[in-house]
């Protein structure tokens, strides 16, 4: 089909487009409020738009700002259609896609992840590494402080020891996470991720060189504008590299590969256990344990050139060079993330689809940023945002007041007080880190089948019960039977978090929120996580000596008790949710959603008792927004609408 491609008549399509994408995000909108349009017009920028005007649209993308050949702005029109529709390959638009191209979209659909091409893996390598880099700074110092403490002299100064141990995540929580912002706007993800890499290798050396602990504790700190920064880089690296498909997946291995970082912490220590002084050197066996948390760094910091600059990243460059005047800047920065969605993709086809699909995203988004209120003003005082940060603030809260960084930074010094000998507690501590990494693996499973709420609901009870049986093992007196318990009550309290509170707060908060204010969102949820990371780290000591261990164990069991109450009445269920419908749920005032959780007090005491076997079947998404249709008071009585139970979810049993 000839096409009149003349920059007036791209204008003019550029303009319908435009005009239809807001026309039918007002028509479709479920909640008229101005929150819902953004969000509505972020989720989907291409509703209501024809395939001719898709094509031309796409064509425009391709001759001006691309400069692309002929066939290779056919291939972005098609890429378009299928950014719309991704399964248009096998509808009414069939004609239009080759052969070849069929199969290749087809055989990505099934085989999500043995479809991609080495760069993507890579990719994925590059991550794993980087989240155990972050795994082992956290734990290599949990068997050295058997050591160093000694040698410092502050065996006996609890509070010392905790503000040694806690320094990491004071930096991330009060800079290295806001740190990130400028590191990646002036160096981009790869820049950013090579830069807090190399703090990384620097501080770890200079971990195994300090002479007293105010040395080690200034070290740990800028260990910690690393960490900061490489946490808030990494998944969202990530998330704009993968397809859509494994976006979800490749995030979570995050996660996972956290909990691999810490086994080969714990597995460090117990390496360099036997590691005698030489050449004058004191300590030498703790000192190489600090130090061997940087090799992971040093190969992330020499492979990561070799791995293509995110493409979102490359986009918003030649956004922020087009509002400066420079548009052959924007040009070719623009002409580099089409190269780098190349290299990330199998077919020139598939880049096409996620190019014109995040370019569409990104004006959509500068559009939504220029209409909306600031950030804090949307978190406060927007009643449907208020509730979502609420809900996952209580989730990063309760990652850590639930008691499982204890075990992961102090859990030599736990055994130690349990009177396991100094190599045997190493041992014990390898166990944890192991079964932390084992029972991480069924996560990706287990919170896309039970969903976000049912697996808190049911991981909390549990994990007060192991550590009730855990802080009560201490008062054992025979001595076989007091080490076995308090073994087993650690390694069942691991086994319980790995699969639900371990994986469910950074992927429940990453839905709660609206897209228009995810960004600020998950930001405030980082900070959140590091904030009481440090709390918990820096306390723990002083309380297990002013307390003992039964005390502090007992006190972070009751923690978990809390959470599952909290959990109830202020956290709805995210799974399987539409972002209508998610709009709605969290539209539901607080007084409602805590009769909803009263509603299902008596269900979640048998589903936890049958350790989430009951027959009976849970209240839902129906039984929340029955309970807030028939209250009065709700916030917007005249539009709310009961959307239908999401078909890609079960009933609950």
């Amino acid at each position: 089909m000839d096409r009149d491609t003349s920059p007036e008549n791209l204008e003019n399509v550029r303009t319908t487009v435009a005009a239809s994408r807001s026309k039918t995000s007002d028509e479709t909108t479920l909640v008229p409020a101005q929150s819902a349009k953004l969000n509505a017009r972020i989720a989907d920028p291409l509703r209501g738009l024809t395939v001719e005007q898709l094509r031309q649209d796409a064509n425009g993308i391709a001759q001006f700002p691309l400069g692309l050949t002929e066939e290779q702005a056919t291939c972005f029109e098609l890429g378009a259609v299928l950014a719309q529709d991704k399964n248009a390959y096998e509808k009414e638009q069939r004609s239009l896609f080759s052969t070849e191209q069929s199969e290749s979209l087809a055989y990505e659909a099934v085989h999500r992840w043995v479809s991609i091409p080495k760069t993507l893996w890579f990719v994925v390598v590059l991550n794993s590494l980087c989240a155990a880099v972050q795994g082992m700074d956290e734990t290599v110092i949990n068997g050295a402080q058997i050591f160093f403490n000694a040698q410092f002299g502050i065996q006996d100064q609890p509070w010392i020891v905790g503000i040694v141990n806690s320094a990491p995540y004071l930096a991330c929580a009060v800079a290295g996470c806001w740190l990130s912002i400028p590191l990646n706007h002036y160096l981009g993800r790869r820049g950013t991720i090579f830069v807090t890499c190399l703090c990384d290798v620097i501080c770890c050396i200079c971990q195994a060189l300090v002479h007293n602990w105010w040395q080690l504790f200034i070290v740990r700190f800028l260990l910690g504008l690393g960490i900061g920064a490489k946490s808030a880089t990494v998944p969202l690296y990530s998330a704009e590299c993968a397809p859509s498909a494994i976006r979800g997946g490749l995030t979570m291995q995050w996660q996972m590969w956290t909990a691999f970082g810490i086994m080969l912490g714990f597995a460090s220590d117990l390496a360099f256990f036997r590691v005698p002084d030489i050449y004058g050197i004191v300590g030498l066996n703790w000192r190489l344990m600090l130090a061997s948390a940087s090799l992971c760094a040093m190969i992330v910091c020499c492979g990561v050139w070799f791995y293509p600059e995110s493409p979102r990243w490359l986009m918003s460059k030649s956004n922020r060079a087009r509002a400066a005047g420079n548009d052959d800047a924007a040009r070719e920065h623009l002409f580099k993330a089409w190269n780098s969605m190349k290299k990330l993709r199998s077919t020139d086809l598939q880049a096409a689809r996620d190019m014109y699909l995040m370019v569409k995203l990104q004006e959509a988004e500068e559009e939504a940023a220029s209409q909306r209120k600031g950030a804090i003003k949307e978190l406060l005082f927007n009643g449907r945002n208020r509730r979502a940060m609420i809900a996952s603030q209580i989730c990063m809260f309760m990652q850590q007041f639930c008691g499982i960084n204890i075990i992961a930074y102090y859990s030599s010094v736990i055994f130690l007080e349990a009177g396991f000998p100094e190599q045997s507690a190493l041992i014990a501590s390898l166990g944890f880190g192991i079964i932390n990494f084992v029972f991480a693996l069924p996560a990706v499973y287990t919170i896309d089948k039970k969903g976000r709420r049912w697996l808190l609901l049911l991981c909390f009870p549990l994990m007060a019960l192991c550590l009730f049986f855990t802080g009560f093992a201490f008062k054992i007196t025979e001595p076989k039977a007091h080490l076995a318990c308090i073994l087993v009550g650690i390694y069942l309290f691991c086994i319980v978090y790995s699969p639900g509170e371990g994986p469910v707060p950074f992927t429940y908060s990453a839905e709660a929120y609206p897209l228009y204010i995810r960004t600020q969102g998950m930001s405030l949820a980082t900070a959140t996580t590091w904030i009481f990371n440090f709390v918990l780290s820096i306390t723990w000591p002083a309380l297990l000596a002013k307390f003992g261990p039964t005390g502090a164990f007992c006190f972070y069991a009751c923690w978990n008790i809390i959470g599952f109450f909290l959990v109830l009445f202020f956290v709805p269920e995210t799974m399987g949710w539409s972002l209508e419908q998610l709009d709605q749920v969290f539209s539901v005032s607080t007084k409602n959603m805590v009769r909803f959780g009263l509603s299902q007090a008596l269900w979640s005491f048998r589903y936890v008792s049958t350790f989430g076997r009951t027959t009976a079947p849970a209240p839902d998404f129906e039984d929340l927004m029955a309970i807030d249709e028939e209250d009065d008071h709700t916030e917007n009585p005249a539009t709310q609408v009961r959307a239908p139970v999401a078909p890609d979810v079960e009933k609950r049993t």
